[in-house]
């Protein structure tokens, strides 16, 4: 279990996270949302050490992150798997060398390596495509391969950032049952999107993250049906209730 605890994070003057605390349950799916620069990925990233925040604890089954060193984070990192917004594969490397190197990096043989990597392609739908360059595949199937670059390493966890950026409406669908597929391999997902379609598809249970605290929580139904104003006017895509409509009388030239 994941166990985010009173995290706080500022970037020089501005405060991103102002008490981040959030149960992640084994075997779900939970999806973070909120605005574009909530502190979504800000706080992804504090799960696996990538950023170390200013106050408060993550607890990856009882275990506490900021207080790792080098080599436990390393083995924490080989049950997490992170499947990065923009995929984030080596342009010089083929699909096969870009899923083998988090392998080689743990230690595993050629052999188990061989397996490992065309197993996870076959769950992605990309089998065959080893010896293609992330030049030569769509935006949808580079964010496959990064998504089979975390299955290979059997993870009891995935962090998925912002999966369904930028992709149409059938390869975002595509992303979504990947997600759901692997939930139902025994993986725990924590995925955070501004996509209110996909949260709604994958998630098990969804927060909102809203000016650095988390706003609500609750399973799918209950976020669809809240009464919490700010939740219902992000989940129904409203601009803010304060802009004039034209022909409101707003404010002259």
């Amino acid at each position: 279990m994941i166990l985010l605890q009173n995290l706080t994070k500022s970037f020089g003057t501005k405060r991103v996270l102002e008490g981040v605390s959030l149960e992640v349950p084994d075997g779900q799916n939970t999806v973070i949302i909120g605005h574009s620069g909530s502190g979504k990925s800000v706080t992804l990233k504090s799960v696996v050490g990538l950023i170390e925040p200013d106050g408060g604890r993550v607890v990856v089954d009882g275990a506490v992150v900021q207080e790792m060193d080098r080599d436990e984070l390393a083995e924490l990192r080989g049950r997490i798997g992170y499947v990065f917004q923009f995929a984030a594969l080596f342009d010089s490397m083929t699909v096969a060398e870009n899923i083998r190197l988090g392998l080689v990096r743990r230690g595993y043989d050629d052999a188990e390596i061989r397996i490992r990597s065309a197993e996870s392609l076959e769950v992605v739908g990309l089998a065959g495509s080893e010896d293609k360059y992330p030049a030569e595949l769509s935006g949808g199937m580079r964010k496959r391969v990064g998504i089979a670059r975390a299955v290979a390493l059997k993870p009891h966890y995935i962090l998925y950032d912002e999966p369904t950026t930028g992709l149409d409406p059938v390869t975002s669908a595509v992303m979504d049952q990947l997600m759901i597929r692997t939930r139902d391999l025994g993986v725990t997902g924590l995925v955070v999107t501004h996509d209110m379609r996909s949260a709604f598809t994958v998630g098990d249970r969804i927060a909102m993250l809203y000016q650095g605290t988390i706003r609500q929580v609750g399973s799918v139904a209950e976020i669809q049906a809240t009464q919490d104003s700010v939740v219902r006017q992000f989940i129904e895509g409203r601009p803010d209730d304060a802009l004039p409509t034209p022909g409101s009388g707003g404010s002259r030239a």
